[in-house]
């Protein structure tokens, strides 16, 4: 299962979810029969709260605090804490409190001797603000003891946790201001257009400069590796392709641009497949926890076949799994990779309800509006004649019953059929996308439009009845076996990627962590793990 902490909360209680409640969120999973507990990353965030676009790799969110501890700031324990992550922790400490100092403006912002870590004024800053900078490092000691605490009791009840790392840091963080010459500060991390999103994505994030990194010997990797066992049985690598090329967009690019105008780095694709397995060796071989990777989007070659050599299960999901070049429809559970995680859904995508009323079966509008811009074709006088208005939302198109063909759509474009092969591909794709996978979940009836709990039920089976290793579901998708959420299932998101906005990451579930406890769903989502081999 698949439960950011944010989402979840206690009874009678308006804070988020603490490290406290790690332990609930377990008794849950050990109640429905969930034997692992994947988090998304638990780093300290600034006021957008993101967690992909963290103030640094290693410090943990002290919102996520349950309660001040007793233990002093001068005791053994807390000196060991310091000395055993000197690496980051004095760093991050003096890069709050200087933060804090300048109205919390990013540190490209900050007086020219602390932006460029003018050893003298920093020494100054340090003297004048001690206080400040133990606190900020007593609090990390104490996010850290909690966090090891709920880690002993998942052990206890036989839960595996799966952390994630972010494969990038924010641009204003204490990583980068205390190691420029690790990152490409000239450039924004991002992803190419695709399917999804038409003018890709911009996420910001400097990228890196690995042969920097390399030749001192990997360390910062190693050291996030380390601090994360403390936590994590499990780690997910976020946007693993990033490590064999990295979508990267100029930092002055307009933007409105968002990834339209980037470059892979390397720009030398035959350098990309040496490129990945290097860095994924060191990590592979480095920590004690099981490596698994988030491998979607568009993925060159090289990276799923030296995921399979290093033995790193990617992601399988459900709505993706398709034999894209000739069936045109959604694969067998069977036929799903074996090094995999199967689900239905990620914190990126809609949930899976969503996807069913509003995605299946559609296509990107502004991707389609580029594609028809591309060959000259006039956008306004074909889109009634392709797609259907009233089923065609949230910039999703919905093709007409009427189009049965390849050839019709052709006819419609005014094109030749062999110019349109892209308009083709994507059409045998997304034309009767639902109506194939109500065939396949063997569901009786004609298709509705709306999924039920029979139809959520079978498609989580899907999961469970895979090939795949691993199953994980986010807690939303589980939860719409209940009936706890209500109105249209859209609204029901953890982050729409590509934009910044109130509503990411802040969503909270409409019911408290006891009364899940003592729902009745408990028995029935257990009977959906237990088909699980």
């Amino acid at each position: 299962m698949l439960a950011p902490l944010f989402l979840v909360y206690p009874k009678n209680s308006a804070r988020t979810g603490c490290l406290e409640d790690l332990k609930l969120l377990i008794d849950w999973c050990k109640k429905t029969g969930n034997s692992i507990l994947q988090l998304l990353p638990m780093n300290a965030v600034g006021s957008h709260r993101c967690p992909y676009d963290a103030l640094s790799s290693f410090a943990l969110e002290p919102s996520y605090l349950h309660q001040a501890g007793r233990k002093r700031v001068y005791s053994k324990e807390f000196k060991h804490f310091v000395e055993d992550n000197s690496y980051w922790i004095s760093d991050f400490a003096l890069y709050k409190v200087i933060k804090r100092s300048q109205r919390n403006r990013p540190w490209y912002e900050w007086p020219k001797p602390y932006k460029g870590r003018d050893a003298a004024a920093l020494k100054d800053f340090q003297r004048t603000h001690a206080d400040e900078i133990r606190f900020q490092m007593w609090l990390q000691w104490q996010l850290h003891e909690q966090f090891k605490e709920a880690k002993r009791y998942a052990k206890s009840r036989g839960v595996f946790l799966k952390g994630d790392l972010p494969v990038l840091v924010s641009r204003d963080s204490a990583d980068v201001w205390a190691h420029r010459e690790f990152f490409k500060l000239e450039f924004a991390a991002g992803a190419p257009p695709d399917a999804y999103c038409a003018k890709g994505q911009r996420w910001g994030m400097p990228t890196y400069n690995w042969e920097v990194i390399a030749r001192d010997g990997y360390r910062y990797l190693k050291e996030k590796l380390k601090y994360a066992e403390n936590f994590y049985d499990m780690l997910r690598i976020d946007h693993v392709v990033g490590l064999f090329r990295i979508w990267s967009i100029p930092y002055n690019e307009p933007l409105e641009n968002k990834g339209l105008n980037g470059l892979f780095d390397p720009r030398d694709e035959n350098q990309w497949e040496d490129h990945g397995r290097r860095i994924l060796s060191v990590i592979v071989e480095n920590t004690k926890m099981l490596i698994c990777a988030e491998d979607l989007g568009i993925i060159p070659g090289c990276c799923p076949k030296v995921l399979e050599e290093l033995g790193i299960p990617g992601n399988d999901v459900q709505r993706w799994v398709k034999d894209w070049n000739v069936r045109h429809d959604f694969l067998e559970p069977k036929e799903y990779r074996r090094l995999s995680v199967a689900m239905l859904s990620t914190h990126d995508t809609t949930n899976w309800p969503a996807w069913w009323k509003y995605e299946a079966g559609t296509v990107d509008e502004d991707l389609f509006k580029r594609m028809c811009a591309s060959r000259g074709i006039d956008f306004a006088s074909v889109s009634n004649r392709l797609f259907n208005p009233k089923l065609s939302k949230h910039g999703r198109l919905r093709w007409l019953d009427t189009i049965g063909s390849a050839d019709i759509l052709a006819s419609i474009l005014g094109r030749n059929k062999q110019d349109i092969l892209d308009f083709a591909a994507l059409y045998e794709n997304t034309f009767y996308e639902k109506e194939k996978l109500w065939k396949k979940l063997k569901m009786a009836g004609p298709m509705q439009e709306d999924a039920n709990r029979d139809l959520i039920e079978k498609a989580l089976r899907i999961t469970s009845d895979s090939n795949s290793i691993f199953a994980i579901n986010t807690i939303i998708d589980l939860l719409f076996l209940t009936g706890a959420f209500k109105g249209a299932p859209y609204k029901y998101r953890i982050n729409t990627p590509g934009t910044k906005n109130a509503k990411n990451w802040s969503f909270k579930l409409p019911i408290s962590l006891e009364e899940l406890l003592k729902d009745k769903i408990c028995s029935r989502i257990k009977w959906v793990s237990s088909r699980s081999s």
